[in-house]
């Protein structure tokens, strides 16, 4: 929703108010917002329950007892807060996150001045909460306004009975409170309602603050609560667009009131559509409905599928001559449904249609998970961050982002950036990674009331095309039945309110997933070769795989050594110290990671190291995206894990949490080239004597057909010195398809160690199209296996000795292993295994 800000000063400032007698002409904006963010905040710790105990909500609205306060920041979290005052150190450096757990034993209270200087006679004047982790108390002038828990849903309460107006300084000054309880401990007790704040990405601190916006908002006795443009596509072009209104009468009587609403082009230009219609509005609130015909209507499109056209939405609301309110926002014309994925048995193998069609065209989903926030602590995160970052996603070809379990619903202007990139988005609505949730109904009813809120406020954005319910909640889940009943009554709850396909959870495929129902193959989380690493080499892996569509595919990899030095202490680089394995470094993973890719684990120094890990990971995701694309339509859609990282990490991201593209998103990049030459082939691995074999495959999501087409293929050998060149005439690429072109071989008796392969795809008038290259090794697939098997078996140990999370293991002065101990306080302790 966009709303006219008013620019108010920092200590005296006027709030205006459209009063009973003044018209506002449409187009002017008569709901007035006073925006309070920024440091204008001040906060303190206090021991749980000694806040009100010891009288802060009393303090005298004029006082200047909190300037001595802590300075603060809203929108932001209580961390950053803390960091940026010196009292703690960065969390996101070495080991901080332990250092900081105290702060989350105690409450802490913000508060901030305002001046009212005008008079709210005859006004309703609302403080709203945009966002509040995960539980808070607010008061204004020593009156409590009241509670509220869930870190996703916002919240107001009227204030016009308690603001101090007046012309004068002192007597015009005004004081909000808020108490932010210490944070929920327990995920499972506040589930979707909380970001998990655990997971091999992150160590046990739970965020938690005021995290979005706090506004004053002045509107007359009526006021529009909710604006949806729902819109339906007519077989003449034309769209149904329908006004799905809530308003609110605060007045004691029934009102007569007039709509005015306006439509016209945002990103695109059109004349403007009008309608006026009237309605009486009762006491208390109100649901309304009016539909507008747009005729020859511009649609929202992927961008890979047509135009993202967007509309811009005016609404005004007037009694006789008398503005009372006035809301702005953005929509696109789009439908989207689901159908059956070709080569699955409805009941049998799946239970859900996995394929997107937007517009009636098959969307296959390019993605990645979001991974985000693009941080953590939300006070180090800015709008230019997500800009940046909806940017890089449209240059490394995705046409979606997937936002899953473990991390929470975006803020608005992330929709609002992949509305206009035309980027789709597939979400989990509400965070549910953990399958233990309460059982009791009223704790039932707040999560679904957190859901809905969700989407409600985000339904408005043609971005969101997809709604899921859980992440690998049935993985854990102790009650199969009981989880699978929550996850359909979540869906009916969601479905209510926005008509999008919704699938219970992912993957599905689990034993707790079956004992519920579910099938065999609904979809696969690729992550096998990750966690079970030495069972197969990738390509092994990622040939065995057969499924609908693939939520997330999991490769790790290490930032560079550039963003490690912002995060790790200097004398843990290399080799590497604690504070590796304490950002999710796995490494006995990543050089067994490497040496699949390069058949060695490439730990020979720091940036050798790094290097490896971000290209093996590139190459593991190339050949696994490539596979999965040449299964199309049979397979729908992918979803690497992940696209950014919310912390400093050794995990998944492409990108780290410095916004910087590791170089794994380059292969990401090619990989997901809507148009796509590539080369099929059963193993990396080939020996000098036999024949490299392969299968010239181009892959097209784009609706336009390519006529004539030439594939040129370039072999060479480990000195970059061509041994065989092939041209071939391949003729009409055709829109929407996946296509094998023709088989291919080479005489690999001049390679030694590796051997390379070029791409290039050229139209009919010869210019380049697409482009691909790969590397291959020579060596015994069969004895390279046996190999990496063995060195899995190794791992295992270790592994099962000391437990997956526990990052001592890489370390034998903090295990006693190896007769090592650690009994200096200078010592810094080093990883086995590198040099």
């Amino acid at each position: 929703m966009r709303m006219i800000v008013m620019m108010m000063g920092l200590l005296v400032c006027n709030l205006v108010i459209a009063q009973p007698n003044t018209e506002v002409p449409h187009g002017e904006n008569s709901e007035l917002v006073r925006d309070f963010s920024g440091f204008k905040w001040k906060m303190k710790m206090m021991l749980p329950g000694q806040g009100v105990k010891m009288g802060l909500p009393q303090i005298p609205p004029e006082d200047i007892e909190e300037h001595v306060w802590n300075i603060a920041r809203v929108p932001g979290d209580v961390y950053t807060d803390l960091w940026k005052a010196g009292a703690i150190e960065d969390p996101y450096f070495g080991r901080n996150t332990v250092k900081a757990q105290w702060v989350q034993h105690y409450e802490w209270w913000y508060s901030h001045q305002f001046n009212v200087t005008e008079s709210v006679e005859g006004q309703i004047v609302k403080l709203l909460f945009e966002g509040v982790d995960f539980s808070c108390d607010v008061w204004l002038n020593g009156h409590h306004l009241g509670r509220h828990e869930g870190a996703f849903s916002s919240f107001s309460f009227e204030v016009q009975d308690y603001l101090r107006v007046s012309k004068k300084r002192l007597a015009s000054t005004n004081m909000i409170l808020v108490k932010l309880d210490p944070p929920p401990q327990v995920n499972a007790l506040v589930a979707g309602r909380k970001t998990p704040w655990f997971g091999d990405y992150w160590r046990d601190l739970a965020p938690f603050g005021i995290t979005k916006p706090v506004k004053m908002i002045s509107t007359g006795k009526v006021s529009i609560e909710d604006v949806y443009a729902n819109n339906k596509i007519n077989d003449d072009g034309s769209a149904d667009v329908k006004l799905e209104l809530e308003v609110k009468n605060a007045d004691h009587h029934p009102k007569e009131m007039t709509f005015i609403a306006t439509i016209e082009g945002y990103n695109f230009n059109s004349k403007v559509q009008k309608i006026e219609f009237n309605k009486k509005v009762n006491p208390g609130v109100n649901r309304i409905s009016e539909t507008m015909i747009v005729k020859d209507a511009k649609l929202w499109w992927p961008w890979d599928l047509g135009d993202p056209n967007l509309y811009k939405l005016k609404l005004s609301l007037k009694e006789d001559k008398l503005n009372h309110d006035f809301k702005e926002t953005t929509f696109g014309i789009r439908e989207v449904t689901s159908r059956w994925n070709p080569g699955f048995v409805k009941d049998v193998d799946v239970s859900f249609p996995r394929s997107t069609y937007i517009n009636d065209k098959f969307h296959f989903i390019r993605s990645a998970c979001w991974g985000g926030p693009p941080d953590v602590f939300v006070g180090r995160t800015n709008d230019e961050e997500y800009r940046k970052l909806i940017r890089m996603a449209k240059e490394a070809n995705m046409n979606n982002i997937r936002i899953f379990g473990w991390h929470p619903p975006e803020i608005d202007l992330f929709y609002q950036l992949c509305d206009e990139a035309g980027i789709t988005v597939w979400q989990d609505i509400i965070p549910l990674g953990t399958g233990n949730i309460p059982k009791e109904r009223e704790k039932i009813d707040l999560i679904m009331n957190e859901a809905v809120s969700v989407i409600k406020a985000r339904r408005g954005h043609p971005s969101l095309i997809m709604m899921e319910g859980g992440e690998e909640m049935l993985l854990r889940t102790r009650d199969a039945h009981f989880g699978r009943a929550f996850l359909e009554e979540l869906g009916d709850s969601l479905t209510t309110y926005a008509d999008l396909p919704y699938v219970p959870d992912s993957p599905l495929t689990c034993e707790v997933s079956r004992e519920a129902g579910f099938k065999p193959k609904e979809a696969v989380h690729a992550l096998r070769y990750f966690y079970g690493m030495g069972r197969e080499l990738h390509e092994d892996w990622l040939l065995s795989l057969d499924y609908p569509i693939v939520p997330e595919f999991a490769i790790t990899s290490v930032p560079s050594v550039e963003s490690l030095k912002k995060f790790i202490p200097e004398d843990e680089l290399w080799p590497p110290g604690l504070s590796w394995g304490h950002h999710w470094a796995d490494l006995d993973r990543l050089k067994m990671q490497n040496w699949d890719v390069f058949n060695d684990a490439k730990s020979g120094s720091l940036e050798e190291f790094v290097n490896a890990t971000q290209d093996a990971q590139g190459i593991i995701f190339q050949n696994g995206i490539e596979i999965f694309r040449r299964s199309k339509p049979k397979l729908s859609g992918i979803a690497l894990c992940h696209y950014i990282t919310y912390w400093p990490d050794m995990k998944w991201g492409i990108v780290d949490n410095y916004q910087q593209p590791k170089r794994s998103y380059d292969f990401v990049k090619k990989a997901y080239q809507p148009l796509l030459i590539n080369l099929a082939f059963e193993k990396r691995r080939w020996k000098a004597e036999e024949s490299f074999k392969g299968e010239l495959w181009v892959v097209n999501d784009l609706y336009e057909a390519y006529p004539n087409c030439v594939a040129e293929l370039v072999f060479k050998n480990d000195k970059g010195k061509v041994i065989k060149r092939e041209i071939q005439s391949i003729g009409n690429i055709e829109e929407n398809s996946a296509e094998k072109f023709f088989d291919t071989d080479v005489d690999l008796s001049k390679v030694k160690e590796k051997f390379y392969v070029e791409l290039t795809l050229k139209n009919s008038k010869g210019e380049v199209v697409s482009t691909n290259d790969y590397f291959f090794l020579i060596g015994d697939q069969q004895e390279a296996t046996k190999y990496f098997n063995q060195w899995g078996r190794e791992r295992g140990k270790g592994v099962r000795k000391y437990s997956y999370p526990n990052y001592y293991r890489f370390f034998d002065e903090m295990t006693g292993e190896n007769g090592k101990s650690l009994d200096s306080k200078v010592q810094t302790p080093r990883a086995i295994g590198f040099k």
